[in-house]
């Protein structure tokens, strides 16, 4: 053989070289599309249930915005007021339509003889007589029994009849009962709130959410505008 010859036999791969290089190639580009297989679903699952994740989150959200908004909107002014038949102090039943063709202011208290609900009865009594002067009635509403609300009654002097609703029926209706925070626990109880019907029968005005301090004058005022 020439030098020549053997000059371009050195150079020339042989078939099993080439072979065995076509393999790792393969090889190779196999395990790259399978870790890219395994990947891409793995992100996708992910992105998909973070999304759905969100979705939920967002959904509960609205759903709880939807759900304060209508227990708020329980009762509204201009509304026809519910009708009640309750228990009273000392005896005897109060229906709505015993205050006919009169204005009536109900208050409604979370407890009887607690400091607020106490302060707020108290300055309820002491307007008494400008209320029925402005032609307006005035009833306490609670979900004390009668045996409460009596001793309720006579230990700080009263004079505004105290109305019993046990069953929350009254309550629920004119939204003044509901979920409540305190001490960063909720519950559900009675809201402070005050509605002040009209000689027709109709909501006038609705106060939530009520500071005791002040507030029965603030009704007086209405009452006597209405």
């Amino acid at each position: 053989m020439s030098k020549t010859s053997r000059k371009k036999s050195s150079k020339t791969p042989s078939a099993s070289s080439t072979v065995k290089k076509k393999a790792l190639k393969t090889r190779a580009s196999a395990q790259t599309k399978s870790a890219k297989t395994q990947r891409t679903p793995a992100g996708k699952s992910t992105a998909t249930l973070a999304k759905t994740a969100s979705h939920g989150a967002a959904s509960k959200q609205l759903k709880s915005s939807k759900s304060a908004a209508a227990a708020k909107g329980a009762l509204t002014e201009g509304q026809k007021a519910p009708a009640f038949r309750l228990p009273r102090d000392g005896g005897g039943v109060v229906t709505l339509s015993d205050y006919a063709g009169r204005k009536l202011v109900l208050f409604f208290y979370p407890r009887a003889d607690t400091p607020g609900c106490t302060r707020e009865a108290i300055d309820f009594t002491r307007l008494a007589d400008a209320f029925a002067a402005a032609g307006t009635a005035v009833l306490g509403i609670s979900a004390d029994s009668l045996k409460a609300q009596e001793k309720f009654r006579d230990k700080h002097g009263l004079k505004v009849p105290l109305i019993s609703d046990e069953q929350h029926a009254m309550l629920e209706a004119y939204g003044a009962w509901g979920e409540k925070s305190m001490y960063g626990k909720s519950s559900l109880g009675i809201l402070r709130t005050t509605v002040l019907i009209g000689s027709d029968g109709k909501v006038a005005r609705i106060w939530r959410n009520v500071r005791v301090d002040g507030h029965a004058d603030q009704v007086l005022e209405a009452a006597r505008s209405l």
